[in-house]
């Protein structure tokens, strides 16, 4: 894994600081803001416990128009009623004012403890010194002031020339734990210099989240604040994308997403192996779906998948209490590309000796064929490790 050192995305400037809500005095806000209008698109957690970042970011009637974010760490804003909200509205106006915006025309979020009631004032006090920082090749500091847990920062970017020109695409993430999304992600957000149609963004980036972060999962939770959000200037000079065009910058949005989810899968808390579970043969692709992340949120298969032990059964167990479909006597499995149990319930013994050297490696894949019909999805899912447990013992303490 190799990170970009910087990030320059024409017309964005970014900055990252420290206001003093985390205890070690590491970067705790960061901002990102346009030069010049945007479109925007962004998405949020489906989970019915919302944080209040979210709660408001919905109800933004600048959704598709946001000229930045503004994110804090260490304090998630999350489950603090209506103090929480009235904590982000009071924020938004405040860095709107700093940078001379439209009102309500930045994303806020946070991540952090749950819980735990914004410190509002230390925010405010800090948002001139972190507006007068705003630098062209700020992103990546940006990106390590949303930092939680995270054992290393991610980002990453895309370049692809549209027109004879260069278009560029560069985004940040966070996320180890607390991983398993549904319409949102972490917490991430992508800039470019590209011009788009808002229905263009609207569905590029829906359609590549649910290509990427919605296929990772770490714990098995859904955070209170995941969001995604995309944000185009149009600074390259060129018309909107459309045709072939649009489609390169699809496919250059789509890679750099799944390289961001994919770090968080090897983050994961204390993660050591990631593994692509690919169920085939489902009744529908829901039931697929279904099945992959059940296994991919055991924790039996995951501490299996720790200690490089080859247990097949627990994942064939995971699929009998899935709630889909499934007929024992017709399921093959395969580790890391070795068949280990054929249909008819035969376990290959001699199969399973020559997998076990494959699945000490930190990548590989488990392919699952129900054989009952044409439904198939795939996770990416990290192991469970002691340090995962250690981190979240402890986590507000």
């Amino acid at each position: 894994m190799k990170l970009p050192k910087t990030m320059v995305v024409r017309g964005f400037r970014a900055a990252g600081i420290s206001c003093g809500i985390k205890k070690t005095g590491k970067p705790d806000l960061a901002l990102v803001a346009s030069d010049r209008p945007c479109v925007s698109a962004v998405v949020f957690t489906r989970n019915r416990v919302a944080a209040a970042p979210v709660v408001w970011g919905k109800a933004n009637r600048n959704r598709g128009r946001l000229r930045g974010v503004l994110a804090n760490s260490g304090n998630a804003n999350a489950c603090t009623g209506a103090e929480g909200v009235r904590a982000v509205r009071e924020t938004s106006r405040a860095a709107c004012e700093a940078l001379k915006f439209p009102k309500d025309s930045l994303l806020v979020s946070s991540t952090g403890v749950i819980g735990v009631p914004l410190p509002v004032g230390k925010i405010l006090a800090a948002l001139p010194v972190l507006a007068a920082r705003l630098s062209a090749r700020g992103i990546p500091q940006a990106g390590e002031a949303i930092r939680t847990t995270d054992a290393f920062p991610k980002r990453g970017v895309r370049r692809i020339r549209v027109g004879g020109k260069t278009v560029t695409l560069g985004g940040i993430a966070k996320g180890a734990g607390m991983i398993a999304p549904d319409m949102g992600t972490t917490l991430s957000y992508f800039f470019t210099d590209a011009a788009l149609r808002p229905e263009d963004a609207r569905r590029l980036l829906s359609e590549t989240v649910d290509d990427t972060f919605n296929r990772i999962v770490v714990d098995g939770d859904m955070s209170t604040n995941d969001t995604a959000a995309l944000f185009a200037n149009g600074a390259s000079g060129l018309p909107p994308l459309s045709g072939t065009g649009l489609a390169a910058f699809r496919e250059a949005l789509r890679s750099l997403l799944l390289d961001l989810a994919l770090m968080i899968v090897r983050d994961g808390e204390g993660a050591t192996r990631v593994v692509r579970i690919f169920v085939t043969g489902a009744r529908s692709r829901a039931q697929a779906e279904r099945a992959a992340r059940a296994a991919a949120s055991s924790p039996l298969v995951k501490t299996a998948v720790y200690g490089a032990d080859l247990n097949w059964g627990r994942v064939i167990a995971v699929l009998g209490r899935a709630g889909i479909d499934v007929d024992p006597m017709k399921v093959e499995m395969k580790f890391a590309g070795v068949t280990v149990l054929r249909r008819g319930m035969r376990p290959d013994p001699a199969a399973e000796r020559r997998a076990v050297p494959r699945i000490r490696k930190d990548a590989y894949g488990i392919d699952v064929d129900l054989g009952l019909g044409k439904g198939s999805a795939f996770v990416y899912f990290s192991d469970l490790t002691e340090q995962y447990v250690r981190i979240n013992a402890g986590y507000r303490s």
